[in-house]
């Protein structure tokens, strides 16, 4: 029995990593700070000085983090009337191999959403 192909899935992860940092970035700050949790977002900084280092590069991070998702997207796109393998067990792996990165790549865009408007739309929302 051949291993699933598991390069499928690298895109999508890729994607979910580089959006989650967009959302430690600009989301978790306007949303403490939003409840009032100020102290709280200071100890973070403290703790993890890395926050403040995505926050003053929040320019090139939205780009790169983009790129990722509609590199990964493209990628889906390509894939998704790629054969799968004929033995009925490897078939049903491929086709929940593919569904799982069609979520994974759903939650990246959602994530990433979320970060632009925290980023971009709230300040100018709200401020």
């Amino acid at each position: 029995m051949n291993p699933v192909d598991r390069r499928t899935l690298i895109g999508p992860t890729l994607s979910l990593f580089a959006s989650t940092s967009t959302l430690l970035c600009c989301a978790l700050p306007a949303l403490l700070i939003t409840l009032g949790a100020g102290a709280l977002m200071a100890g973070l900084t403290a703790t993890f000085p890395g926050i403040m280092w995505l926050s003053a590069n929040k320019g090139p991070l939205f780009i790169a983090s983009g790129l990722l998702l509609g590199l990964s997207a493209f990628m889906q796109w390509q894939a998704r009337n790629a054969p799968c393998p004929v033995d009925p067990e490897q078939a049903a792996a491929c086709m929940r191999l593919r569904a799982l990165s069609r979520r994974l790549l759903g939650i990246s865009v959602g994530v990433y959403a979320t970060g632009v408007f925290f980023a971009y739309l709230w300040p100018m929302i709200y401020l």
